[in-house]
């Protein structure tokens, strides 16, 4: 091989590993947490390739203002099951926020639901 080719086939490694890291960083590193309640009124699976939980959180603070809303995105099977099992139930969602993902194959927003527990009404 040529000095030409080595060369571009050395840049192009080193851009899919430093992609690869930042991409791994950003998944394993949260820019916050915290819990959200309210009631999941929209939940579904979807995606053509990375198929991911994405939900919507109806959030009221007083009986009879308009809803605020929180968009999430699930990624274990096994939360996406509880969350299921109780929808329509007041809930509070624990999340963690994971800013500067270069896809949406992970999920459609920033904010990944890990837990689920129904509150008493």
């Amino acid at each position: 091989m040529n000095r030409f080719v080595k060369w571009l086939l050395s840049l192009i490694v080193i851009g899919l590993v430093g992609i690869s890291v930042y991409t791994w960083a950003m998944l394993n590193w949260s820019y916050g947490s915290g819990e959200r309640a309210g009631y999941v009124q929209k939940f579904s699976n979807r995606g053509y390739v990375c198929k991911t939980w994405e939900g919507e959180l109806a959030m009221v603070s007083m009986p009879g203002t308009m809803s605020e809303k929180f968009f999430f995105t699930v990624r274990e099977d096994a939360v996406a099951q509880k969350i299921n099992a109780n929808l329509g139930k007041k809930v509070a969602l624990t999340y963690q926020q994971h800013i500067g993902l270069s896809t949406t194959c992970f999920g459609d927003t920033e904010y990944f639901v890990s837990d689920i527990k129904v509150l008493e009404e």
